[in-house]
């Protein structure tokens, strides 16, 4: 018998945590963290099972709400295998390296202002974890290429597949044997896109039993994704005549190494001016380097442009800033910058230092480039309030706030579809997850009208036999 249980990512877009069971054997798809404020103390309660009793983790890629939770899971008992890609295992590293030191950060931060003030917070005063916590998780990697299969148990494997979304990110494959019988079930991960630079369009499969997909995006279009450099031209140049800066909030995986590509193209047909430009986020720095060591992973058109030579993420005004002392320079600069930090949903990292100096300018623009969840600073900023709470003041929202789609990591509503099109048998059923609680009915409503499969809407901590 096989057993699904949905211990986050169910009706809302963090804590990607999936439980299977077949037999006595326990696997837990992804392992991430909670980021919305809704949902965020579900990190500090005590996990739903012992993390001793679970056998492997199956990690589909190196996002925090994918793989962020990992360092508490290891320190509460888990000594299991992580079976990963060779790019997600050096990039959930340095991704989790970052999130502990923010954790430990947090803490010390809000405890010296809770102090200060003379009260306590809903949270303890304390980190998740530590880093010496994260620095156990890598010993536990199981490093696997795309499309090998590796052994979970004699009855059990799984194979990954390009899922077009960040670098070594992946789709999984679970083949269970019963007897004769062979059941596979398909974990799409985030589902990337189709004709994106950089990386490879998403793997489609033939068939599956049980398909397990993501649907953040699931009841609207990015609208031309063809228009983003076009848009981020206008409002550099905008914003360059205001005499601003641009802060673009930046998730340091894929979506800083997208922008410095599409920066770099605009900077060499003279589309933008020549600004200061700063990767404010050591983790984007360090990932960066872990994409121009793995060009293998790339698309033909990026591996065209790197055998001619061509630096991808570079331009001559880029500046990267590793030391806090270098960040707190930015603040110097005179005249317009572009300055790119994180984290991407303004939910902690250098970019909230940033959004005090920023944000009650109007002659500078906050651009976000990616999704930002609910309860989420940066959802919060998206909804153009007249003031919001940044480390602790009240700051007025004078900037200008844009948005654009198109660089979204994430597959919308039509190529969701056109992905699951892609099976030739529809199969038995679908769960949609990983999609806020509106957008994952909807979406599943529009499977119903497309598929024969039963479409089923993951419920938190509901166990649903296959």
């Amino acid at each position: 018998m096989i057993k699904v249980k949905f211990l986050g990512a169910a009706r809302n877009v963090t804590g990607s945590r999936h439980l299977i069971e077949h037999n006595e054997v326990r696997i837990l798809v992804d392992c991430g963290l909670y980021q919305e404020r809704e949902f965020r103390s579900r990190n500090w309660e005590k996990f739903p099972i012992s993390p001793s009793s679970i056998d492997c983790v199956v990690l589909t890629h190196a996002h925090i709400d994918h793989c962020g939770y990992l360092p508490k899971l290891v320190n509460d008992g888990f000594k299991g295998k992580i079976y990963c890609t060779h790019p997600t295992a050096e990039i959930a590293e340095i991704a989790l390296l970052d999130a502990a030191q923010l954790q430990e950060y947090d803490a010390e931060f809000k405890r010296k202002r809770h102090i200060k003030e003379g009260r306590k917070g809903s949270y303890p005063e304390a980190p998740l974890y530590t880093v010496e916590d994260a620095k156990r998780v890598p010993l536990l990697f199981k490093k696997v290429h795309y499309k090998e299969k590796f052994n979970i148990t004699k009855n059990i494997t799984g194979t990954f597949y390009d899922a077009g979304h960040i670098l070594g990110a992946a789709m999984a494959e679970l083949s269970f044997i019963e007897g004769n019988d062979v059941k596979r079930a398909v974990f799409s991960g985030d589902i990337g896109r189709w004709d994106k630079p950089i990386l490879c369009d998403p793997h489609m499969f033939n068939e599956a039993d049980y398909v397990f997909m993501e649907s953040t995006y699931g009841n609207r279009s990015h609208g031309d994704s063809g228009t983003c450099s076009q848009d981020l031209s206008k409002i550099i140049n905008e914003t360059d005549k205001r005499g601003g800066n641009i802060l673009i909030p930046t998730f340091a995986i894929e979506r800083a190494q997208e922008l410095l590509y599409c920066m770099s193209r605009l900077l060499k047909n003279d589309e933008i001016p020549s600004l200061m430009t700063f990767l404010d986020s050591p983790m984007a720095i360090d990932v960066t380097k872990v994409f121009k060591k793995y060009p293998n992973y790339f698309d033909e058109e990026a591996k065209a442009l790197i055998e001619k030579g061509d630096e991808l993420f570079n331009s001559p005004l880029l500046k990267t800033t590793q030391s806090a002392q270098e960040s707190r320079a930015i603040n110097h600069v005179k005249g317009t910058a572009i300055i790119m930090a994180g984290s991407g949903m303004c939910t902690g990292g250098r970019i909230k230092h940033h959004l005090l100096r920023n944000l009650n300018r109007p002659e500078s623009t906050i651009l976000f480039v990616g999704y930002q969840a609910k309860g989420t600073l940066g959802r919060e900023i998206l909804g153009r309030p007249s003031k919001v709470r940044v480390l602790g003041q009240n700051v007025s929202v004078r900037a200008r706030v844009e948005k654009i789609n198109g660089f979204s990591a994430h597959a919308d509503r039509e190529e969701l579809l056109r992905w699951v099109a892609g099976f030739k048998k529809p199969p038995k059923k679908v769960f949609v997850i990983h999609g806020e609680d509106t957008t994952a009915e909807e979406f599943g409503e529009t499977l119903r009208g497309k598929l024969t499969s039963e479409i089923i809407v993951g419920e938190y901590l509901k166990e649903y036999v296959l």
